[in-house]
């Protein structure tokens, strides 16, 4: 089947979903300064007294928001490929997804790898200048698909969710035409049926279930993040489905609730939850599978109401317009920031929000004063050459 021809895009920006992608990538910021606090996280940088607490508050972020990004990445994509085409749609994402991953692993991704090092052996003293080429010695390693190198220090790092993004908009390029044509077909029966819109729920669950759970990708298996981008481009802004988003968004919250509930006994008990093959552990892992699933409808359902259109806050844009270069410049930034604050007294509030807020203003002045400023850094942090008013990216 041919692609059909790009037509301009006249769907109104939805608000709700520009704020929730800001919260997700400002809240990494917060995600990671936290898991320098937490016994159950191989973080780069530890502080001496951590504390439990901390994995159960991450446990109900991780459950909803990578997901979330991931659809809501799905929805741009089909109003991108509406505008572009396939064709275009690949050479775009390929630039603005390509070349800040190419960037971001040269330039930001050693210098966590070379504080963990540090961190980890008081007498280590190798200059980064040193450490720089061993992290670059790299071996193909395609089983890994699609993280196709390895090395004894090598790693994307924070940058799996760009890796990840490209490779699905790669994917869904020659599939986006009867993709589109499918999602218009099945609409009316699920506008009809809601219900019909927890189906997603299943392959999730398997995936999660018999692929096992992945600590480095936010707690979810790879593949389960497919599942998610490919909602959010056949269905997640259809009207129809978006009325039907918001008649099931009760009950598919109290059930999220009900079975990420269920998850504890298995989250708590197990040696390894994540990848351990037994009864228990399938069945722990293919719950969090159907929560975060029922947590991503009721949040979509319950935030998307009538409203007057109205311009989005300026706040609103230039955090739009500025995510995805805040998302690669910001696990450096909290990792370097963490490796000086750990060494210091205090508690670990005090400590937390240190960090939490030395990041936030490093990061957003770097951005402001740096990336935003010339052509050839917005480029090569995956920007437009000029922003667009009243859009994001």
């Amino acid at each position: 089947m041919s692609a059909p021809p790009p037509v301009p895009d006249t769907a109104s920006r939805r608000t709700e979903l520009d704020t929730l992608r800001v919260c997700v990538v400002l809240g990494l910021v917060f995600f990671h300064a936290a898991l320098v606090f937490s016994p159950d996280d191989d973080f780069y940088v530890k502080n001496a007294e951590t504390s439990g607490v901390v994995t159960v508050l991450a446990g109900f972020g991780v459950v909803w928001a990578m997901p979330m990004l991931f659809l809501v990445a799905g929805l741009g994509s089909r109003h991108s490929i509406r505008r572009r085409g396939p064709a275009r749609f690949t050479q775009e994402r390929l630039l603005r997804l390509g070349v800040p991953l190419v960037l971001g692993t040269l330039v930001l991704c050693p210098l966590p790898q070379w504080l963990r090092l540090r961190a980890a052996d008081a007498g280590y003293d190798e200059p980064y200048w040193r450490f720089w080429p061993r992290f670059l010695t790299v071996r193909p390693d395609p089983a890994d698909f699609p993280f196709v190198l390895d090395g004894e220090h090598f790693e994307t790092g924070h940058l799996w969710f760009v890796v990840l993004l490209l490779t699905f908009s790669l994917l869904l390029a020659p599939v986006a035409a009867p993709l589109a044509v499918w999602a218009e077909r099945a609409a009316p029966a699920l506008e009809r049926r809601p219900a019909l819109l927890l189906l997603p729920a299943l392959p999730l669950a398997a995936i999660n279930a018999f692929l096992g759970m992945e600590e480095g990708f936010a707690g979810w298996n790879r593949w389960a993040y497919l599942v998610f981008f490919v909602a959010g481009y056949t269905f997640a802004d259809d009207p129809r489905v978006r009325a039907a988003l918001r008649r099931l968004a009760v009950p598919a919250g109290i059930c999220g609730l009900a079975l990420f509930a269920g998850t504890a006994p298995g989250f708590l008990g197990l040696d390894d939850p994540f990848t351990d093959r037994n009864a228990f552990a399938w069945a722990t892992r293919g719950l969090f599978g159907l929560a975060g699933w029922c947590w991503v409808v009721a949040l979509l359902g319950l935030l998307d109401r009538p409203r007057p259109a109205r311009t989005p806050s300026r706040a609103l844009v230039y955090l739009g317009v500025a995510a995805l270069p805040v998302y690669v410049l910001h696990q450096p930034v909290v990792v370097a920031l963490a490796y000086g604050v750990v060494g210091l007294p205090g508690p670990i509030a005090v400590k937390y929000g240190l960090i939490v807020a030395g990041s936030l203003v490093v990061i957003l002045a770097l951005y402001e004063g740096l990336v935003r400023r010339t052509r050839p850094t917005r480029f090569l942090f995956g920007m437009r050459a000029a922003p667009r008013a009243g859009t994001a990216p």
